[in-house]
């Protein structure tokens, strides 16, 4: 009945239906992490780069899409009230260097046929943010919550013997990403006008950069029209999904979100594996297994939450 009533009310102030905004909110979410777990197959064909170029004119045009959002939405004075501020450019400087290394350290190892790593490394991610969570935010995980925290730990120890060596991409990119949404999360200006800031002052290194290694604007989008139309969608690929996850996080529970998220590096993994033939042994298979586990027991601990406060 009360669920009745605050539809009705919804409908009479002219606002979405509660059911019908969370239903967006899920698809947005679906939408956000299908497109970020194909994205290897479109770094692929952007092989006719080098990694640090495709970042380059990754952040140019996703900048350009960006500001014209600000436009539309009519927030650029927001972005230029914060560029004036020493401590604003710093905070968003550092959070967009993390960035960057991020999109640096991922679009390598596609190239170079390591798709199931990176693939573990974003299993890996919400782990880090629980830690990172406790130490410097004051969070509390619970008893659940470090069991599977100490699982998908021994999942990434396992990957030593498993595949030879230390799966350095896979730790470096969750502790990129997870330190990453730490400085977000300290950073003065909100998400999109943060996300603004951060490619503004990163864009002009990627202009130098491109002009550096390329020289002609026809190298730097690789000879040949079909290739420049692939650089130009760079920007679309970055832009898109930050804009489905924007959605979702304004309308769904962080809880569902959490557990969403998984969808992005499952299929990941299994592009890596299926489409490109990565190397799985038994030993990967196991190890993986006890990030799936971590992963089980994450998603049922968040349920089991989203219950109980529901009750109260």
């Amino acid at each position: 009945m009360e669920r009745e009533i605050s539809l009705c009310h919804d409908a009479k102030v002219g606002q979405i239906p509660r059911v019908d905004r969370t239903r967006s909110g899920v698809l947005a979410a679906l939408a956000a992490f299908f497109l970020w777990g194909i994205l290897p197959i479109f770094w692929k064909l952007l092989d006719f780069l080098p990694p640090p170029s495709i970042v380059a004119q990754r952040t140019v045009w996703s900048l350009l899409i960006v500001l014209a959002i600000l436009w539309w939405k009519g927030e650029g004075r927001a972005l230029a009230t914060g560029m004036k501020s020493p401590r604003v450019l710093g905070w968003h400087f550092l959070s967009g260097g993390l960035l960057a290394s991020n999109w640096l350290l991922y679009v390598w190892a596609t190239l170079n046929g390591h798709i199931i790593e990176a693939a573990l490394g974003y299993y890996l991610n919400p782990f880090f943010n629980m830690l990172f969570g406790a130490l410097w935010f004051g969070d509390t995980n619970s008893r659940w919550q470090m069991a599977a925290i100490a699982l998908a730990l021994g999942g990434v120890a396992l990957q030593v013997p498993a595949v030879g060596h230390f799966p350095w991409i896979a730790v470096v990119l969750a502790l990129t990403f997870s330190l990453y949404a730490v400085v977000r999360k300290r950073a003065p200006l909100g998400s999109l006008v943060g996300l603004a800031a951060e490619t503004v002052l990163l864009a002009p290194i990627g202009l130098v950069w491109l002009f550096h290694k390329h020289g002609s604007t026809g190298e730097a989008f690789g000879g040949s029209l079909p290739h420049a139309g692939l650089v130009i969608v760079t920007g679309f690929a970055t832009a898109l999904p930050l804009l489905f996850f924007g959605h979702a996080t304004r309308t769904i529970r962080l809880t569902t979100l959490g557990i969403l998220q998984f969808l992005g590096p499952t299929l990941q993994f299994f592009i890596g594996w299926k489409l490109y033939g990565e190397p799985m042994t038994g030993g990967r298979l196991v190890s993986f297994g006890l990030i799936w586990l971590a992963v089980g027991i994450y998603a049922a601990d968040a349920l089991l939450k989203k219950e109980q406060a529901q009750v109260k």
